[in-house]
């Protein structure tokens, strides 16, 4: 039985978590199998956006398998630990945009699945949280970096040291989503909002999604000079006469990533 399924339609691959007996919990082959799809979806010409869900309806990844957890020693988290960033790295760092559609709880390693997407979509019943401290552990997914980075240190420690739930109305307030929806809006809101950003130029996708996210790390002064150039490497590209032709002739952009 595979954990991860892929359906692929009209240029979107949905990823489906698919352990519903678990709450789609993380377990070794979980993160085997996600890293192997997006390796996959990274290269296929035929995806241009990718929408990350858990299936039914209580949970999008409600944390890691404790019972796998539990086993481990000292060097055996360490390394757990390295394997998780690696596989949500990948994903964080994909070249097509990743949108994370929460549908329930996104616990612990499943908040930090959703903080690894470049855009997170609530249902109104999704709760965020970061309970790691209290199984006397932390975030080991990345979640004390991504969190901070993306909420602000002060937010984050208060849910991280707090370890309680959040709902999606709060996680909005605070940044941690970008739009709540009904549950039964979920797909059909993060498939206009796929559909809206496949309508893009492909080049100034990718461009947009570096420029950000490898941008961040540096001192502003740098990111500017890095934005500057990426600005001047699509200014040579065919999307852009064909982007401002279409604007000026009134018509929609036939952009072949070119």
């Amino acid at each position: 039985m595979s954990f991860v399924l892929v359906e692929k339609a009209d240029r979107i691959a949905w990823v489906t978590l698919n352990r519903p007996e678990k709450l789609n919990a993380l377990n070794n082959e979980v993160l085997k199998e996600l890293e192997q799809v997006f390796a996959d979806l990274e290269h296929d010409a035929e995806v241009g956006v990718v929408v990350l869900t858990g299936s039914g309806e209580k949970a999008f990844v409600a944390g890691a398998d404790i019972a796998e957890l539990k086993t481990l020693d000292t060097a055996g988290a360490r390394v757990q630990a390295l394997r998780g960033q690696a596989v949500f790295q990948r994903i964080e760092s994909m070249p097509k945009p990743v949108l994370a559609a929460v549908n329930g709880f996104a616990l612990g390693g499943g908040c930090e699945l959703a903080l690894a997407c470049h855009i997170r979509i609530a249902s109104e019943n999704a709760r965020f949280g970061l309970p790691e401290v209290s199984l006397g552990i932390i975030p080991g997914y990345g979640g004390t970096q991504r969190l901070s980075r993306l909420v602000g240190k002060g937010v984050a420690l208060d849910l991280i040291l707090s370890g309680e739930m959040t709902p999606a109305v709060d996680a909005l307030r605070m940044g941690l989503v970008s739009r709540v929806v009904p549950q039964a809006d979920l797909r059909a809101t993060t498939e206009k909002l796929a559909r809206t950003i496949l309508s893009r130029g492909p080049l100034a996708l990718r461009s947009a999604l570096a420029a950000v996210n490898e941008g961040i790390e540096m001192p502003q002064e740098q990111g500017l000079q890095y934005e500057a150039a990426l600005f001047g490497l699509l200014a040579a590209s065919q999307d852009m006469q064909e982007g401002m032709a279409a604007f000026l002739e009134k018509r929609q952009a036939n952009f072949k990533g070119l």
